[in-house]
C-alpha cells in the first residue's frame, strides 16, 4: 500500500480498516482484529457504539459549527458536566491534547508574571510526553522527538519522574509543575503513591500551579474519571483529550483555584474548539460511561488482565515488570521488543510497544471477559515465545 501524497510522518503498518464493532476492527479484506490500543486511548467506547453514533448523527443533522463568537449551549452543558466530575471551576475547549497542554503552559506563564516573575519556568519530567506543538514539545522529555526543531521555547526545568525531593530543591522563578499522573508514552510508568499528594502540598506552599496532563489517563481509562483522583488531590489545571470525544477530536483545559481567573477575553482562543459536534460526542461518552458503570468495569477488567498475565508469565526472566491502572497497562520486558507489534497483529490483536521495551495495552472500556481472555492468551504467547527465543540465543552463544 503506497501513500504518495501523504507526508510520511508515520511509519504506518500494512493494514487498513474499513469498519469497527465494539472492541473489534475489520480490515479491507474482512479480517477482524481485537483492538487493544483504542486508537491510542481514544476509542473509550470501542467502535460504532450506538449511543455515540446516534448523538453524532443527531447533532450533525442539526448544527456542526458556529464558532465561539456565539453562545454554544451544548458546550456549556459539557463544561458543567466536566467541572462537576472533576471538582474544578471552568473549562477552555480546544481540539487535541497538544492544544490542551499549550493552554496550560500559557496559564503557567500568566500565573508567573502575575507573581512578578519576569521569566517564569515550568517544572516538567524526564520521559514525559505532552505533544508535538512547539511548547508542548519543549515540555516533552524525548530528545529524539525534539531533534531538528530547535530552538525550542525556553522556560522549562526537567527533573526525574516521581522524584519529589528533586522538585523540592527547586525555587526562584518556578511558576508551575506539569506532570502526567501515569506516564503513557514514557512506558506506562506509575509514580510512588506519595508523589502527587506531595506535589500538591509543595505547590500550595510555593504558590505554584499544579498542572496535570490527563490526556491519556483521563475519562475513565484508569478506572477513575481522572487518574489523579486516586491520589485524593485536585489540580489547578487539568488537560484532557483522547478518550473525551470517543474518536471525535476535542481537547479541554480545566482550571480551578488560582488558575480560575487567568484567561480572559482575547488571551486565548480556538476556531473549532468546543464546536457543537465535538461537545455532543463528549457528552455521549460521559453519559455512557456513567450509565453503563464503565469505571468499575475498567477497574475489574484491568485487574483481570494484569493478574492473569502476572500468573502466567510474571516469573519469566524476560518480564521485568507488569504495571498500570485500570485499562492502561504496561508489560516491561528486559529487552527491546518492537517486533511484537507485528507478531500480535498477525495473531489478530492490535497493541503497541512504547519506550522501546514496554508492551502497552489500552483496550476500550467496554472490553468483555471473553475478549480479555483472547488478549491475555495472545500477549502471554508472545512473551513466552520471546523468552524461548532468548533462551535459544543464550544456549547457542
Amino acid at each position: 500500500m503506497t501513500h504518495s501524497h501523504l507526508i510520511p510522518t508515520y511509519k504506518r503498518q500494512p493494514v487498513a480498516f474499513e469498519r469497527g464493532e465494539g472492541a473489534w476492527l475489520f480490515d479491507t479484506a474482512g479480517r477482524r482484529y481485537l483492538d487493544a490500543l483504542s486508537g491510542i486511548a481514544v476509542n473509550a467506547l470501542g467502535h460504532a457504539h450506538p449511543a455515540l453514533t446516534a448523538a453524532i448523527g443527531e447533532q450533525a443533522d442539526r448544527l456542526l459549527h458556529t464558532s465561539n463568537l456565539y453562545e454554544i449551549e451544548v458546550q456549556s452543558r459539557l463544561a458543567d458536566r466536566l467541572c462537576e466530575l472533576a471538582g474544578m471551576d471552568a473549562v477552555f475547549f480546544g481540539n487535541s491534547g497538544s492544544e490542551a497542554n499549550e493552554a496550560a503552559i500559557k496559564l503557567a506563564r500568566l500565573h508567573g508574571h502575575g507573581r512578578g516573575i519576569d521569566t517564569p519556568r515550568v517544572v516538567v519530567m524526564e520521559s514525559a510526553f505532552h505533544g508535538r506543538t512547539l511548547a508542548a514539545l519543549a515540555a516533552t522529555g524525548n530528545p529524539s522527538a525534539q531533534q531538528g526543531f530547535e530552538p525550542l521555547p525556553e522556560g522549562f526545568v526537567r527533573v526525574p519522574y516521581g522524584d519529589l525531593e528533586a522538585i523540592r530543591a527547586l525555587d526562584g522563578d518556578i511558576a508551575a509543575v506539569l506532570v502526567e499522573p501515569i506516564q503513557g508514552e514514557g512506558g506506562v510508568r506509575v509514580p510512588p503513591a506519595s508523589f502527587l499528594p506531595g506535589l500538591r502540598a509543595l505547590c500550595d506552599t510555593r504558590g505554584w500551579l499544579l498542572m496535570v496532563d490527563e490526556v491519556q489517563t483521563g475519562v475513565g481509562r484508569t478506572g477513575d474519571w481522572f487518574a489523579h483522583q486516586a491520589s485524593g488531590i485536585t489540580p489547578d489545571v487539568m488537560c484532557l483529550a483522547k478518550g473525551l470525544g470517543g474518536g471525535v477530536p476535542i481537547g479541554a483545559t480545566l482550571v480551578a483555584g488560582p488558575a480560575r481567573e487567568l484567561f480572559g477575553p482575547g488571551s486565548h482562543g480556538s476556531t473549532f474548539g468546543g464546536n457543537p459536534l465535538a461537545c455532543r460526542a463528549a457528552l455521549a461518552v460521559l453519559d455512557t460511561i456513567t450509565d453503563d458503570g464503565l469505571l468499575t468495569h475498567a477497574q475489574a477488567m484491568g485487574e483481570s488482565i494484569r493478574g492473569q498475565i502476572e500468573a502466567r508469565v510474571g516469573g519469566l526472566d524476560v518480564v521485568r515488570d507488569i504495571r498500570g491502572a485500570g485499562l492502561m497497562i504496561g508489560i516491561e520486558l528486559a529487552r527491546p521488543c518492537p517486533e511484537l507489534v507485528e507478531a500480535a497483529r498477525e495473531r489478530g490483536v492490535l497493541l503497541n510497544v512504547t519506550a522501546g521495551s514496554v508492551i502497552r495495552l489500552l483496550p476500550p472500556l467496554i472490553i468483555a471477559p471473553p475478549e480479555v481472555e483472547r488478549l491475555v492468551d495472545t500477549v502471554c504467547e508472545l512473551i513466552e515465545n520471546a523468552a524461548a527465543s532468548d533462551n535459544d540465543t543464550r544456549a547457542n552463544a
